[in-house]
């Protein structure tokens, strides 16, 4: 695993309350009203004030105050957004910084606008596409719980006056019941103690590159995340380059950009090919999670001059492609859940009718 690295905010770091109450859209479109603003002709310095004055949010606004009060202090202006790295990540404060010492900070403004904008869409489809099967399969658990809970034991009391021993399945149901009503405080416990060890472990360097590299080869899914994170890759370096960020430090932001750390630390780690003079492409050439059509256009885009626009059709098209997988996911999942979510409640419910069924063998007797 490459080292993953970050850099120190300038003046010291500042945080935050409410840092995750200011949403992805909030940014861009602050972003998008600063570039309208400063392309106008309108001072740093007052444009900020406009903002701070206009800014609803009570968290954001803050913010906005504080990186004014340091733009009028001598501060860049990627240097006072660098004070508050829960708001504006890395990929933000390198574009920024590009674009001051470009003199194209408007432009840079409007292109990262639309770079947040591409990036919210893309997360909002993907968390609507998960939400229906997540939202069902708690619908699941619940359901399934309160008839082992409240339902299952009735017809357990019913049972015990029949004098004749259970079907399996009905005493398995039964047991399952009596042991969740009895010990019901040490199943939360458990679920608890699973949930924090998995957050735990996720935070750790090992951990979430572990959990990364599983869901990358979960079948389908597997598929949906490499495209989720090569879009990522894409647009991201594409509009470093576009704002003039050097190739080498657009790789290690890119590395901590692309939501996958398997992803990720494979762009860290073609710095040190780059570094030995080999193209970038060649540093990904043979990698089983870049696409051969990824390292197609990038040397393409190489001997041509034009990697920026080679990205920028990269981005496009995994981000199709990404929207398409998740229409026919969606599509897919339904009848699944459907046929799950039924064999658990008919499972559950056969079981508890299965002494029934045998009632006239049991009066017989």
């Amino acid at each position: 695993m490459a080292e993953r690295k970050k850099t120190k905010a300038a003046g010291g770091r500042i945080l935050v309350k409410g840092s995750r109450k200011i949403r992805l859209k909030e940014l861009s479109v602050f972003t998008r009203q600063v570039s309208a603003m400063l392309g106008a002709g309108m001072p740093l310095v007052q444009t900020l004030m406009a903002m701070e004055e206009q800014t609803d949010n009570k968290n954001f606004k803050p913010v906005v105050a504080g990186v004014r009060q340091k733009v009028e202090g001598g501060s860049m202006y990627s240097e006072a957004i660098a004070c508050y790295p829960s708001i504006f990540d890395e990929l933000y404060i390198s574009m920024m910084r590009a674009g001051e010492v470009g003199g194209i900070l408007p432009d840079t403004c409007a292109r990262v606008a639309l770079f947040l904008e591409s990036s919210n869409r893309l997360r909002a489809k993907v968390k609507s596409s998960m939400m229906y099967p997540a939202v069902v399969m708690i619908v699941a658990l619940a359901l399934s719980t309160a008839l082992i809970v409240f339902i299952v034991p009735v017809f357990a009391r019913m049972f015990a006056d029949f004098g004749s021993e259970l079907p399996g399945p009905t005493q398995f149901l039964m047991n399952v019941s009596e042991l969740v009503k009895k010990n019901w405080f040490i199943v939360i416990a458990v679920i608890a103690a699973q949930s924090y060890a998995y957050k735990w472990y996720k935070g750790t360097d090992k951990g979430a590159y572990t959990i990364d590299e599983i869901r990358l080869r979960f079948p389908i899914f597997g598929t949906l995340a490499t495209k989720i994170a090569v879009s990522r890759f894409a647009s991201t370096f594409a509009q470093l380059l576009h704002s003039g960020v050097p190739i080498m430090e657009s790789l290690e932001i890119v590395g901590l950009a692309t939501g996958n750390r398997v992803i990720g630390d494979s762009l860290l780690d073609a710095k040190t090919i780059i570094e030995g003079g080999e193209p970038l492409s060649a540093a990904l050439d043979g990698n089983k999670y870049y696409p051969r059509m990824v390292v197609h256009m990038l040397t393409a885009g190489e001997k041509t001059g034009q990697v920026e626009e080679m990205m920028d059709k990269l981005a496009e098209f995994y981000e199709n492609e990404v929207e398409t997988m998740l229409g026919g996911l969606t599509s897919m999942i339904e009848p699944i859940l459907m046929v799950f979510i039924g064999g658990i409640i008919g499972g559950i419910v056969v079981c508890m009718f299965l002494p029934i069924f045998k009632m006239g063998e049991v009066v017989s007797m």
